[in-house]
């Protein structure tokens, strides 16, 4: 039984692989590709050598060598521009809404974006009726400043 499992040994690093590509699709930070491939290089050092020691020191060298060499390659050329890239609440600054609930003369009301309802006032303090198009201009914790479109 133990002489069967040396020898199908590649399978197993092979499903190890397989299984770290998986992850890795779910996460998207090219660190868990770093497993995979030394996995595979396992699994081509596994059909070669019945050695389960060398196939581990195998694995682990390119793991190693993944991380420092072939992850930097990948989140450079594969996340281009996403250190500019808004996300959460900074994205809706310049965005464009209509005012639900009119915004009073020097005090607030509501606007909606993209389905979502913010508490709003006017740059100005004027007064924006329902229905007017708005510009985000600024956002304060939970309060957007807005003006018209």
């Amino acid at each position: 039984m133990i002489d069967y499992m040396i020898q199908n040994l590649w399978l197993a690093w092979l499903l190890a692989g397989i299984v770290c590509l998986i992850l890795e699709m779910m996460n998207n930070d090219f660190f868990i590709m770093c497993f995979a491939i030394g996995s595979f290089c396992a699994s081509v050092a596994s059909l070669m050598i019945d050695s389960i020691v060398v196939q581990v020191i195998v694995f682990a060298i390119f793991t190693l060598l993944s991380i420092f060499y072939v992850r930097p390659i990948a989140l450079k050329y594969l996340h281009k521009g996403e250190d500019q890239r808004l996300s959460n609440a900074d994205a809706l600054i310049g965005r464009e809404g209509k005012v639900t609930d009119t915004i009073e003369t020097g005090g607030y009301g509501r606007v909606k974006i993209d389905g979502d309802s913010w508490k709003a006032k006017s740059i100005d303090g004027q007064e924006i009726s329902v229905g007017n198009d708005v510009r985000i201009l600024r956002l304060d914790s939970i309060i957007v400043t807005v003006e018209r479109c």
